[in-house]
This record gives C-alpha cells, structure tokens and sequence, in this order.
C-alpha cells in the first residue's frame, strides 16, 4: 500500500503495533492509544508515525475530537479486556467507542475490526472452527473479554450497515513474533524461566492457529480488500494446526528451558481455526510456526538458545 492515509488504535501492542510500522514506510499512519508505557509514543514518532491521545473509557463524544477525519483505512485493535470483570463497563466501552471510532471514519474505503476466537463455543480440543460454529463468549480465564467481543461485533455489524462503511471482521487467533513481549508463546517462555507451572487439559492439549507477525501485517492489505457489506467475517490465524504442549515442548528443545506442565481443569483456553476462508482471502502463509517460534526466541531471548 501507498499513499494511503491510515488510522490504527492498539498501536503500542503485539498486533497492531508492527502493522502501523510497516505501513508508515510510504503511508500517512496515525496511532490512537493512551501510551502508557514510557517511550512507546516516541519510538513512533521516530517511524514518523503520527500519535494522538485516546482513551476509550472517555465516552463524553469529544474523545476523538480534532482527529482527522478524512483517513482510507482503520484497523481497530484497541480493546477494553475487562480484566477487572466488570462485565456492564467492558461491553459499554467496547461498544460506544467503537461506534464513535466508525462514524468518524465514516468516509473510509475499509474498516478492519480486530475481534477474537475466544467467543466461539467451546466443542473438543482439536475441533477446527469455522466462521460459521455457534459462539456462547465463555472463558473462564477472562470472563469479560468475549463477551465484550461478542457485543462490539454487533455493533460492528450495525455500524457498517447504517453507514455504509465496508468492513471486515477478523476474528484473530494467537498472534506472535519478534516484535512486542512476542505473544502467548512467549508468555508461556517467561513461565518456563520462572519455573512457574503452565496450566493444560487434564488429558489432551489445546490447539491453535499461531499467526507469525511477518503473515499478519502482510495479510492486513487483503483483509481490507475484502471489506463489504454486510461485513465480510474471517477467522484470523495461520494455516498450520499447533498444539500448545507441543509448543512448549519446541520451546524446551530450542533453549534447554524445562517447562512444568500442570494438569488443570481450567487452562487458558485456545481454539484452532480452519484456514479456508483466511486463505482464500489472503493466500497462504509463509512462516512456520516452528521456525517462528525459534526467531521469537532468538529476538527476544538469544541468551537461552541453543546454537
């Protein structure tokens, strides 16, 4: 893409934030966010990305206030998690501040909607979910967040329609890589170097569809192309099938790292997504997930791999 006028929220985290890099090479990109993490907004600016204060809990109408208005293309990442489980406020939030983000936007030619996985009905470990399985938003490790999701694709949904914005809906699986703290995969690395316990099914493993950052800034351009409306919904993952103790079990053999597995009833639940959709719309992927994994440690931890 070039010479497009771009507007990212969530652009200080593991998704968005290399996407708004990547873009600002020969694109106008501006990040909205709260940067609360000391230097993130400078290291933007030095991209040449353009940042702008924004809260989304300010619901008042006049968060977005003095934001241009004339941008091509938006992709919200931004998310209220509910981490306090403050089910009421993690819907409102989600909600009012993303359908003030579009009728903002309202002139764009795409807007790409950031949603989850997590929102799907849980069915067997190694189930593949496609776009049309039935959802519930239960997560016992973070109760509010799908159903957040859950109520902002909703309104995603009417949004689009009333305004007459194409809009895609991707709903994202596990996103890793070099870039941010490196996703759940490394987040399960910290756990290992702590030699705290990773919680996993009492018999079985969970599966997922890894999306190395290198596929998801590449695939966000298709995603875009193919907003509509109705909005357009994809599954957002990689193409390959990843068990998570297989995973961790790949991230021992690469460091040395011993990883101590916990049986649990409740584990940080993942879901593996059929690809055929997401590749019809944005062609294969290229990296591996084992030869991701390995270039996210070598990135973030070289000190622990084995050479």
């Amino acid at each position: 893409m070039k010479g497009k006028k771009i507007l990212v929220t969530g652009g200080t985290g593991q998704v968005a934030r290399p996407v708004a890099e990547a873009l600002a090479e020969e694109n106008d990109v501006w990040c909205l966010g709260r940067f609360g993490t000391p230097g993130v907004e400078h290291e933007l600016n030095d991209r040449g990305i353009t940042t702008w204060r924004w809260d989304m809990d300010d619901l008042s109408g006049d968060a977005l206030r003095g934001v241009p208005e004339d941008f091509t293309h938006v992709i919200h990442s931004a998310v209220r998690r509910g981490d306090d489980g403050d089910f009421n406020a993690t819907v409102e939030v989600n909600s009012v501040a993303t359908g003030r983000l579009m009728t903002h936007c309202r002139t764009a030619e795409a807007f790409l909607y950031v949603s989850t996985g997590a929102l799907y009905a849980r069915q067997t470990l190694d189930h593949q979910y496609t776009e049309t399985d039935p959802i519930d938003g239960v997560a016992d490790w973070l109760p509010a967040y799908p159903v957040g999701k859950i109520a902002t694709e909703g309104t995603v949904r009417a949004f689009a329609q009333v305004l007459g914005l194409p809009t895609t809906i991707a709903r994202l699986n596990i996103a890793y890589g070099p870039g941010g703290y490196g996703g759940v995969p490394m987040l399960y690395f910290k756990r290992m170097l702590a030699g705290e316990p990773i919680a996993v099914p009492l018999s079985g493993q969970n599966w997922c569809s890894l999306l190395h950052t290198d596929d998801l800034v590449a695939q966000v351009p298709h995603l875009w192309n193919a907003a509509a409306l109705p909005a357009t919904l994809v599954n957002w993952g990689g193409d390959e099938a990843v068990g998570i103790t297989d995973c961790v079990r790949h991230m021992e053999e690469i460091t040395g790292v011993e990883a101590r597995l916990l049986p649990s009833e409740v584990t940080r639940e993942t879901y593996q997504f059929d690809p055929t959709r997401r590749r019809e719309l944005t062609g294969p992927c290229v990296v591996g997930w084992r030869d991701g994994i390995r270039s996210t440690l070598e990135a973030l931890y070289p000190q622990h791999v084995n050479r």
